[in-house]
């Protein structure tokens, strides 16, 4: 079996120079659109795998080493670098040639785009699941040809100029000589046909822009930035293709009461003193009617009382999330002379005419503050 040196006829110490011109006498010689015949089309392989071996700094260094391409005592073309892996005789008839042999007429049915859309909802459609009317602008098929781009009655017509094919061959001058390379048909844009007398309502494209409604199903336990798929409901594809899908993104209103952390909703709810004092049963408005908060007495301003199973359900199922209300005990600003004098016993009866301010676990920090500055003004 002949080596790569010898079916390029040069030398083993030849130059990477001496190689490629080698390559390129015997490629304008055995080419198959210059020698048609299969003996020549057979060497034509073995030139050019003979050329992408030596002209590769690694592969000629592992073939001179070896005696193989490979590496691995395999020889030939089944190995990594024959002509079913990367590289090897499609990339360099890429190369010289400019790509390879006609790929046939594209066909003017086409998928459609995917469209995204937003759509805002209230924080009571996210707990509750809603059906929301879309309104968008998108391409729908042409109603009057169906998609087929003609006037009804009429249909596409052979390209003359490609012959149906999509491509024309064009006669261009390199290295090799003169070569035929493939173009796409300028006269029916690789489609292979022509439409002569087009829909006038769609200008020969199968579709139009239109306005139309949709009802959306949003499930409970959506948030923020949830997306619902809506599969082939998308912009109608050209020449009559299929849909695209279209994504609806949902954006949740804030709630003037209520604020979302994941399924639990957090209110805050002002309490009077009195009513935290000596406890008391107060009303909140959610999302399941009228709900009582039971007030304890003593409440302080931070503490919450849960509602259980009241919050936002869970988007995959499961039980619900809670609402949280934190309490905020309000101290009145302006009492009258009957409530200050009310608030004054009540200070009496609890010894508290006379308070001093205390911080938690602090051993009386304020009264003895206030003890040294007794002392000072004495």
């Amino acid at each position: 079996m002949s080596t790569h040196y010898e079916v390029l006829g040069v030398n083993k110490d030849a130059t990477g120079e001496e190689i490629k011109k080698a390559y390129r006498k015997l490629a304008r010689k055995l080419h198959p659109d210059v020698n048609p015949g299969e003996d020549a089309s057979e060497k034509f392989k073995l030139v050019t795998r003979a050329y992408e071996v030596l002209s590769d700094t690694d592969k000629r260094a592992n073939y001179d080493a070896t005696g193989n391409e490979n590496g691995n005592g395999q020889t030939g073309f089944g190995g990594g670098g024959g002509f079913g892996g990367g590289g090897g005789f499609g990339d360099i008839f890429e190369q010289f040639f400019g790509g390879g042999g006609a790929q046939g007429p594209a066909s003017r049915t086409q998928r459609g785009r995917d469209a995204l859309i937003t759509a805002t909802i209230d924080l009571a459609d996210a707990v509750a699941g809603t059906v929301y009317p879309l309104e968008m602008e998108t391409a729908v098929t042409c109603k009057t040809c169906e998609g087929s781009c003609c006037r009804p009655g009429s249909s596409p017509v052979t390209c003359t100029i490609c012959r149906g094919a999509g491509q024309v061959q064009r006669p261009v001058r390199s290295f090799l000589g003169q070569m035929m390379t493939v173009e796409t048909c300028a006269a029916c844009r690789g489609y292979g046909t022509t439409i002569d007398d087009p829909c006038i309502d769609c200008n020969g494209q199968g579709r139009i822009r239109e306005r139309i409604s949709k009802q959306l199903k949003v499930p409970a336990g959506v948030a923020s930035g949830t997306r619902i798929h809506l599969a082939n409901q998308g912009e109608a594809g050209p020449g009559g293709g299929p849909n695209g899908d279209l994504y609806v993104e949902l954006e949740v209103r804030r709630h003037k009461i209520f604020e979302r952390d994941g399924v639990d909703l957090h209110a805050r709810m002002n309490v009077p003193m009195t009513a935290a004092a000596l406890g008391a049963d107060l009303e909140l408005e959610t999302f399941d009617g009228l709900q009582v908060i039971e007030v304890e007495s003593g409440s302080q301003s931070g503490d919450t009382v849960r509602l259980t199973g009241l919050g936002v359900p869970r988007l995959r199922g499961g039980k619900r999330g809670d609402i949280i209300v934190h309490l905020q005990v309000e101290t009145p600003t302006k009492v009258d002379a009957a409530q200050r004098e009310l608030l004054e016993q009540l200070a009496k009866l609890r010894g508290e005419e006379f308070a001093e301010g205390r911080m938690e676990n602090s051993g009386g920090m304020f009264s003895r503050l206030r003890g040294k500055l007794g002392n000072l003004g004495a």
